[in-house]
């Protein structure tokens, strides 16, 4: 298009990511390759792989990255965001969902209390970086129940603890990534009951800015009724105020006009099972934690609704 925006010099951007196989590379690439399409020769683009947590931030504030994806958005305000500024949000509906064994006498988190010294609990670690980890062991707490007191076995990732937990070598279950068909399968190797955080904790998490959210009767395979849980939804791509202006303006109006080639790599999933939100919506897409870097904010007044380009590469 002639009047689409174009960098007029080689930039030279790292992105960073996930470990490498899930979405936020994903994000990252489709960024990068948009970008790259409207920037002169000799400019150089590279994901780093990452955990999605406070070493996005760190990355960030150190210049080891331009640009990275930080998930759940609620989070970003525990880690101190301070002047960092944001792109957008690509949205994905997931919660943090706690799952137990049925033949547990337990009814709701903290009903843990009791059975503490003989349950294993299968969740990440708490270890400064990771968001599940983080929300889980405070949750925890908040709850009543003391993690000191509890067995966990911990993967940074949620697909090894949701398949320790349905193999049984775990008693329960914290984890996120409710829509991938590792959740779907859980129940036909055990049977499972879903536990509420209840109110109290809802109650301190919201009054942190970390809101809940339900998880619809039938979502998950034996969930009965609607579970009220803690939201952990949406990627969110964060920068530093000192991204120069016509990056961050391009960023955000690539991310706007070219959604549909990153919405086309998850077209064969059912919208309420993909781990990233199609259709994208600008406006939601606008909506971030932290104030939306000012060209950004430009971009996304300027760009409108439309998207352009080509057939993507996965149609």
């Amino acid at each position: 298009m002639a009047d689409e925006p174009r960098l007029d010099r080689p930039v030279t951007l790292a992105f960073r990511g996930d470990w490498g196989q899930a979405n936020m590379h994903r994000i990252c690439g489709w960024l990068a390759q948009e970008i790259g399409d409207r920037s002169p020769r000799g400019s150089e683009f590279s994901i780093w792989s990452g955990r999605g947590g406070s070493d996005q931030i760190a990355a960030l504030r150190s210049g080891a990255a331009d640009i990275a994806v930080v998930t759940p958005a609620a989070a970003v305000h525990l880690l101190e965001p301070g002047d960092l500024c944001a792109l957008g949000v690509i949205g994905q509906r997931d919660r943090l969902v706690v799952a137990v064994d049925a033949a547990l006498p337990v009814s709701t988190v903290a009903d843990l209390a009791s059975v503490a010294g003989n349950v294993t609990v299968a969740t990440s670690p708490d270890d400064g970086v990771n968001l599940i980890g983080l929300a889980a062991h405070k949750a925890l707490r908040l709850a009543g129940v003391d993690p000191g007191r509890l067995s966990f076995r911990y993967d940074e990732r949620p697909f090894p603890p949701i398949s320790w937990f349905a193999d049984g070598e775990a008693d329960v279950l914290i984890h996120e990534a409710i829509m991938t068909p590792h959740w779907q399968r859980i129940a036909a190797k055990r049977p499972v009951r879903y536990l509420p955080w209840g109110e109290q904790v809802l109650a301190a998490f919201e009054a942190e800015g970390w809101p809940s959210a339900t998880v619809e009767a039938g979502y998950l395979p034996g969930l009965a009724e609607d579970l009220l849980t803690l939201d952990f939804s949406d990627f969110v791509l964060l920068c530093t105020p000192a991204l120069p202006d016509d990056v961050a303006y391009l960023a955000a109006w690539c991310m706007v006009k070219t959604r549909g080639a990153l919405e086309v790599q998850y077209a064969h999933l059912p919208q309420d099972h993909s781990p990233v939100t199609y259709p994208l919506v600008p406006a939601d897409m606008a909506r971030t934690p932290v104030p939306l870097h000012p060209a950004a904010a430009r971009a996304y007044s300027d760009a409108g609704e439309d998207s352009v380009g080509g057939a993507p590469i996965w149609s």
